[in-house]
């Protein structure tokens, strides 16, 4: 027996993004058909009034919060106040409108920089709070330690059954390959591209290369999604807990596998067919010099990822490929 049925009317918000349209794919695979799927053109997550009218016209059982304004360092360091309300007012707006209006269940997607910039390795989830966080991308980062501790709250003064997961780095299907921002993978992945079309002799990359990163197939999340959706209620007594012996409010989601940002420049150039040199501007940022998650709450569970990195790349570049000769490339 699973905690959602296929008759719950589920909704997704960010249904078009990467994350919101693998879970979508994961929810349909799993024979749930009645999906929710409010775009921004029909919804406005910034207008609080929109989304509590739809959530009271649509009264869905579940909620799926994928909406969310993202992106890379640069775009971090140079749109703070942009990052930390748009994303403070989607997740307000979204997570108390579906428990006023009666959804049995939410799901919220947080993102594995909410964790200190000197965590211990691999991050386990206690180490919320614990520290400073990475300076390029705080704002972002607080609001979405903000989503977490509101579902918290409802769940501890209202018994709404709110959990959350932590992605590490997402690519695949669907991503944003802007050039300057999006995220490490994707943009590298471009920026190869471009290199190998044009015969460049050599592509320079940000930074030292020698960070860690941690990288998870957006496919794998939407199973893990579902799999978090049919069997995990903080509610429950057989719960996850902490170190405390306290319900988990969020688990980490992600491979448990890392590689340096050099490794993986490698490995892109390789998928591309990019024969050139690489080069490292170390007058661009670093951020966080290694962020693996613990993911062994998860996978005690039963989940684990299936989708490994030089499969990943793989899927990622054809659809790059499929984007760009359709004039799709979201930039």
């Amino acid at each position: 027996m699973t905690l959602i049925s296929g008759s719950d009317r589920i909704a997704i918000f960010g249904a078009r993004g990467m994350a919101g349209s693998a879970i979508s794919r994961a929810l349909q695979q799993g024979g749930y058909g009645s999906l929710l799927t409010p775009g921004r053109d029909a919804l406005n997550c910034l207008d609080r009034t929109a989304v509590e009218q739809w959530m009271q016209q649509a009264r869905p059982d579940v909620v799926v919060l994928a909406a969310a304004r993202v992106g890379g360092i640069q775009a971090n360091n140079s749109f703070p106040a942009d990052f930390l309300l748009d994303n403070l007012k989607i997740q307000t707006n979204v997570i108390e409108a579906a428990w006023a209006s009666g959804a049995r269940r939410l799901l919220f997607l947080g993102s594995s920089c909410i964790y200190p910039k000197f965590a211990d390795q691999p991050i386990r989830e206690e180490a919320l709070l614990t520290g400073a966080l990475e300076a390029t991308n705080e704002w972002y980062a607080i609001a979405k330690i903000s989503g977490i501790k509101l579902c918290e709250a409802l769940r501890r003064q209202h018994g709404f059954d709110a959990i959350s997961l932590m992605p590490t780095n997402l690519y695949g299907t669907g991503d944003n390959y802007h050039p300057t921002n999006s995220h490490v993978l994707p943009a590298l992945l471009r920026r190869f591209h471009e290199a190998k079309t044009r015969g460049d002799a050599a592509v320079t990359c940000w930074g030292s290369g020698a960070p860690l990163r941690e990288f998870l197939h957006a496919d794998d999340l939407g199973a893990a999604c579902v799999f978090a959706l049919e069997h995990w209620s903080a509610l429950a007594d057989d719960a996850p807990k902490n170190e405390a012996g306290q319900p988990l409010a969020f688990l980490n989601v992600g491979t448990g596998v890392d590689l340096t940002i050099r490794a993986l420049a490698e490995q892109i150039a390789a998928v591309v067919g990019f024969n050139g040199d690489l080069l490292w501007d170390t007058s661009k940022p670093d951020g966080t010099p290694k962020k693996q998650l613990d993911v062994s709450r998860l996978r005690a569970m039963g989940w684990s990822a299936s989708i490994p990195l030089a499969d990943g790349l793989q899927r990622a570049y054809a659809d790059f490929q499929a984007a760009l000769a359709t004039e799709q490339l979201r930039v």
